[in-house]
C-alpha cells in the first residue's frame, strides 16, 4: 500500500489593509510555535517603514519574521522573486520544526506560493515588455490600462490603473500567448495546493475598515511619512521604481514634486487605500477553501484566535510542534529566576 504523502503545513492569514492582521499573526505564531513570512510587496524594502505600516521590532514579541527589510528600494521585486524567497523561508522554518505562517495582504503573492504557480512561460521575451513600457511612458498609465480592459477586463478590474508593472505583465502575457492572464491564473488556482494549508481571511464591516484606514494614514503623517519619502527621494528613488509605486509613497512624491498640496496628497492616499481594500476583498472572494473570520461574528480577538487554532488542529497541522513561544519565554524566565 502506497504511503500517503505528508504535506508541509502552512497557515495563511490575510485580509484587507488595516483590518488588524499583524497583531493577530503574532499572537497566532506565539500559540503555535510559528514563524511569520511577510506577504507584502512593500515591507520587503529597507528605509520604507512608515508608509508600508511595517511591524516594529517590539511588536514582533520575539517571533521570527521573514521577508522584511531584505532589499534596497532600488532593487527589483516581483511575484517570482517573492515566490522563491517565500519557498526558501518555508523550507528553513520547517527544518527547525516550526510552522510557517504567511501573513499579509498581497493576494497574488499568496496564491503564487499556495499553488506553486509557474511563471517561467516566455520569461526571456523582453521586447514586448519594453514596447509596452514605452507606451506607458509616452501615453500614460490610463491608456495602458484601457488597452488591458479591452482584451482582459477581468484582470483590469483587479489591477489599479497606476500599477503599470502588473498591467504590463498582463498585456505581455496576452500578446505572447493569445490567452488572458486571468484565465491562466484561474487554471493555476484550480490546481491542488502542495501544502496542508489553513487559509484565513480576516475581515470587518466596511465602515470600520475605512475608519481604520483614515486613522492609519493620519498616524503615518504624524509619524513622519513626508520625511521618510523625502529621504528616499534624496537617495535617488523616483516614481518609476517598483518600490515607489506603493500607496503613500507615490502620492507624497507628487506633493514633494509640487504637483499638489499636502491636503490633496493625504486625500489621495486615503481614497486609493480604500479602493485597494475593496480590490483585496474582491480577490479573496474568488479564492477557494478560505475560512472567513468576520470580526463582528466574534466577541473578542481571543475568540478569533481560538477558532484559528481549532481549524489548524482539525487539519492535524499542529502535531509534534515545538512548545509555543509564549510558553518558552515563560519557562526561560522561571529557570533564570
Amino acid at each position: 500500500m502506497k504511503k500517503e504523502e505528508v504535506k508541509t503545513p502552512l497557515i495563511i492569514l490575510t485580509g484587507p489593509t488595516a483590518v488588524g492582521k499583524t497583531a493577530l499573526s503574532v499572537k497566532l505564531a506565539q500559540k503555535t510555535g510559528g514563524e511569520i513570512i511577510s506577504a507584502d510587496s512593500m515591507q520587503v524594502y529597507r528605509h520604507m517603514d512608515i508608509g508600508s505600516a511595517k511591524i516594529r521590532p517590539d511588536e514582533m514579541r520575539g517571533v521570527p519574521h521573514h521577508l522584511i527589510d531584505v532589499l534596497e528600494p532600488q532593487e527589483e521585486f516581483n511575484v517570482t522573486v517573492f515566490q522563491n524567497m517565500a519557498k526558501k523561508a518555508i523550507g528553513e522554518i520547517r527544518s527547525r520544526g516550526h510552522i510557517p505562517i504567511l501573513a499579509g495582504g498581497t493576494g497574488f503573492y499568496i496564491q503564487a506560493v499556495l499553488y506553486d504557480i509557474d511563471f517561467t512561460e516566455n520569461a526571456e521575451e523582453t521586447s514586448v515588455r519594453e514596447a509596452l513600457e514605452r507606451t506607458a511612458e509616452e501615453k500614460g498609465a490610463e491608456y495602458l490600462h484601457q488597452m488591458l480592459k479591452e482584451v482582459d477586463p477581468e484582470s483590469a478590474a483587479l489591477i489599479h490603473a497606476n500599477n503599470i508593472k502588473r498591467t504590463v505583465r498582463a498585456l505581455e502575457y496576452y500578446m505572447q500567448t493569445g490567452q488572458k492572464i486571468s484565465e491562466h491564473n484561474e487554471k493555476e488556482r484550480s490546481r491542488r495546493s502542495a501544502y496542508n494549508a489553513c487559509y484565513f481571511v480576516l475581515n470587518d464591516e466596511r465602515e470600520k475598515i475605512y475608519e481604520r484606514i483614515d486613522r492609519r494614514v493620519d498616524r503615518m503623517l504624524s509619524d513622519g511619512l513626508v520625511k521618510e519619502v523625502q529621504a528616499l527621494k534624496e537617495m535617488g528613488c523616483t516614481r518609476d521604481l517598483v518600490s515607489m509605486q506603493g500607496l503613500g509613497y507615490k502620492e507624497i512624491l507628487g506633493y514633494l514634486d509640487g504637483e499638489y498640496d499636502l491636503d490633496r496628497a493625504v486625500y489621495l492616499i486615503k481614497r486609493d487605500t480604500r479602493h485597494f481594500a475593496k480590490r483585496q476583498l474582491t480577490w479573496f472572494r474568488r479564492e477557494r477553501d478560505v475560512i472567513w473570520l468576520n470580526r463582528q461574528d466574534f466577541p473578542s480577538e481571543d475568540a478569533i484566535l481560538s477558532r484559528m487554532i481549532a481549524e489548524c488542529e482539525e487539519r492535524e497541522m499542529l502535531r509534534e510542534r515545538p512548545a509555543p513561544q509564549e510558553e518558552k519565554a515563560r519557562d526561560g524566565k522561571e529557570r533564570n529566576g
